[in-house]
């Protein structure tokens, strides 16, 4: 999908530019464009292997382990219809705690666990389930305690006070997931999503004479 939304914009500026006869700035935009997105991207190696070697450090300290003991009573209220022992919870602690932290490195592979975990559950396979879903948004509008890559880029590009978007990217992160909680809840309790909810869905064995 999102290569068809990039070469909808690329489109869209050709045919723009060739109506109002400015190929030629065009072209100097995007090969501009294309300079500046690599010194970007080499001026955050450091930083971004700075900050990595930081968090991976508080991952080995235990920090992660840490903060999903405190946050499993919230993820048991949030996953109600996920058994208590069941493997996948521990998948989704650690994720959320990792996402939390800025370890996004750490976090992929805990996020892909808990969905394979979670879709042993699953009566049907090609329907994603209610916790399904609300792990999905709980990473979408994750709340991040420490923004790395955006502190990176602004360092990167010369910002005077990087660490000064900290306390409003908390902020928007928390009004996202609140948000994105608030209507996962709402929404699974529509008539026209329960039809299709797993958890609602006989065993073919129930059917069974």
């Amino acid at each position: 999908m999102l290569n068809y939304v990039w070469l909808g914009l690329v489109l869209i500026a050709f045919i723009t530019g060739a109506f109002n006869g400015t190929i030629p700035e065009v072209g100097k935009a995007a090969v501009g464009g294309a300079r500046t997105g690599v010194d970007i991207a080499l001026g955050l190696v450091g930083i971004m292997a700075l900050w990595l070697g930081l968090m991976k450090i508080a991952q080995e300290a235990g920090l992660i382990t840490l903060l999903a003991r405190v946050i499993r009573p919230l993820t048991n209220r949030l996953f109600p219809e996920i058994p208590p022992d069941h493997p996948a919870l521990g998948s989704m602690v650690l994720n959320i705690a990792a996402n939390w932290l800025g370890l996004g490195n750490a976090a992929t592979p805990f996020g892909i666990k808990a969905m394979e975990e979670l879709q042993t559950l699953n009566k049907s396979k090609d329907t994603a389930t209610n916790s399904q879903v609300m792990f999905l948004t709980l990473n979408t509008a994750s709340i991040t305690l420490i923004p790395t890559t955006i502190i990176a880029v602004r360092v990167s590009a010369g910002s005077q006070d990087p660490f000064v978007i900290i306390g409003t990217t908390i902020f928007a992160c928390t009004v996202a997931t609140i948000v994105g909680v608030t209507v996962s809840i709402l929404l699974k309790r529509l008539p026209v999503f329960r039809k299709t909810d797993p958890a609602l869905i006989e065993s073919p064995e129930k059917n069974k004479p």
